[in-house]
């Protein structure tokens, strides 16, 4: 039996590395096989191009620039590891994949989304999530938490307040572009709430053991 390939998304700081320990604890009690990944990463050489996305300068790459390069990093991180786990009947967690770009880079970034749609149909065919968890959250609280984990500022968090404004509208048009794929959590609820939430959704769309 295939498994299910479950995609978290939103701006800085919504919670989803939460969220997606929470999400692994609860469907491997559930008595499934749960492989977490993430994106930029997910394999050597994704996570090699990983450092370079998110280092440095804040325009050290142009928009388009960055895409090409997730796609690079996410048709390893894809033929290694998410459909070989789908193919076994495993289900994945993935922590950003497609959307992310789409919100990113393109929205957010300025790309054409065509154009971007041209790059993920060449790299990766229809390959898309069967479920996709975007969590929203007011940018400012969002880059608040990440600030107070006291890590290393990325490009991304270092973007202006207009880009992330930009980011969570991008993000919310995509849900309301693509209902049957997407569903929106309330990232500034309790986290207890925001799991309970998602896993409501993956009961409801995907159904569990």
């Amino acid at each position: 039996m295939r498994g299910k390939f479950i995609t978290l998304e939103g701006g800085e700081g919504a919670g989803k590395t939460t969220l997606i320990e929470g999400l692994k604890g609860a469907l491997e009690r559930d008595g499934l096989t749960v492989v977490r990944t993430r994106e930029p990463g997910g394999t050597p050489n994704a996570e090699a191009i990983r450092e370079l996305l998110l280092s440095g300068d804040v325009e050290r790459w142009s928009p388009i620039s960055e895409a090409l390069l997730f796609y690079a990093a996410r048709v390893d991180h894809v033929e290694r590891v998410i459909r070989p786990a789908i193919e076994r009947g495993d289900w994945v967690l993935c922590d950003r994949f497609a959307d992310s770009t789409r919100a990113y880079q393109g929205a957010a970034g300025g790309t054409d989304r065509a154009r971007l749609d041209t790059l993920h149909k060449f790299a990766l065919d229809d390959f898309e999530p069967d479920l996709t968890l975007i969590v929203d959250i007011d940018p400012n609280v969002g880059l608040e938490r990440t600030w107070a984990r006291g890590e290393k500022e990325t490009r991304f968090e270092a973007k202006g307040s207009v880009f992330h404004d930009r980011l969570r509208q991008a993000f919310l048009d995509i849900a309301a572009a693509e209902p049957m794929r997407c569903a929106v959590i309330d990232g500034g609820a309790p986290a207890e709430a925001v799991l309970d939430a998602a896993l409501g959704v993956i009961s409801n769309r995907l159904g569990t053991p």
